[in-house]
């Protein structure tokens, strides 16, 4: 039996900025520590923070000074990559002996993008992803991530891929992830709707692999930080989730709550889940369809 350690860290960003997330996740390396766990996936946004309900004064055809004044804003808490937030990640990491998916807002030059960082436990920054097609109103204050960042990663665990909150409702991409010959999928997100726990059973299922979506907890707002919301109801409720390849659920959903869900799994799962559903093996047909990804940095500047 090939066993590894997985969590997901349900928490949420601070309110008063990304100084104090950061200072939120760090503090949590004991009980990392203590469980022991290989892997720990962090939610969508963390550390920058995800800005629901803010229209950043947006209309179609005009923008008002009070957005661009809020988007100033957030791109100030918004972190670079690498630096000193990243080198404070790495040391959790390498302090804890443990490989860590984060999300984070990443701020290049004056474009922001939705990234998720993978960490080794040697506490390198190995790679990242960004987020390929922001959601909705998020396409206001993000960036398109490029092929460049479909990142994979060995670890402890098994080896890791990530897909962003709606990333993970994009067909293809998920099959240019699984021929990557992940293990684990990692699925950081905002996502609290319970439809999202059938999306994550269903890509365990389908790629037979183990699923580990994180997902923000914010407690209501305080005063008039998200106008109209209700006072008893959580900003993002959570819903963090561990499921395995044959789509059970290992640990969680919780909700309403910070929380290091755990689980221990056995990595021969994998094969075993593979043994009759393998989409990028028996049941690919290669001679009937043919994906094309490309992975080249997309720019037009030299």
């Amino acid at each position: 039996m090939r066993t590894a350690t997985i969590a997901a860290l349900q928490i949420g960003s601070q309110p008063n900025g990304s100084a104090a997330t950061l200072d939120r996740i760090l503090g949590h390396a004991n009980s990392i520590r203590n469980a022991g766990a290989q892997l720990v996936v962090m939610p969508e946004a963390l550390l920058g923070g995800y800005p629901k309900g803010a229209d950043f004064g947006a209309r179609v055809g005009y923008r008002t000074p009070e957005g661009r004044d809020a988007f100033l804003q957030y791109w100030r808490e918004a972190i670079d990559v690498p630096g000193p937030q990243t080198d404070a990640l790495g040391e959790l990491a390498r302090s804890t002996g443990t490989a860590l998916v984060v999300g984070v807002i990443e701020r290049d030059t004056t474009t922001l993008y939705c990234t998720a960082l993978f960490f080794s436990a040697r506490g390198e920054l190995a790679g990242k992803h960004r987020k390929l097609v922001p959601t909705a109103m998020e396409r206001l204050i993000w960036g398109q991530g490029d092929g460049s960042t479909l990142y994979a990663m060995q670890t402890d665990a098994g080896r890791i891929g990530a897909a962003i909150c709606w990333e993970n409702y994009m067909p293809l991409l998920r099959t240019a992830m699984y021929a990557k010959g992940l293990d684990i999928w990692c699925a950081p997100t905002v996502d609290e709707r319970d439809i999202w726990q059938t999306s994550m059973r269903h890509i365990a299922y389908e790629g037979r692999l183990f699923v580990v979506s994180a997902c923000q907890y914010q407690p209501p707002p305080v005063g008039s930080s998200v106008p109209d919301w209700p006072r008893d109801r959580p900003l993002i409720r959570g819903g963090s989730v561990i499921v395995s390849p044959l789509g059970e659920v290992l640990a969680g959903p919780v909700y309403n709550r910070e929380e290091l869900l755990v689980a221990t799994v056995d990595l021969d799962d994998v094969v075993r889940g593979r043994y009759d559903l393998d989409v990028i093996g028996h049941y690919a047909r290669p001679d009937v369809f043919t994906l094309t990804v490309d992975e080249k940095p997309a720019t037009s500047l030299p």
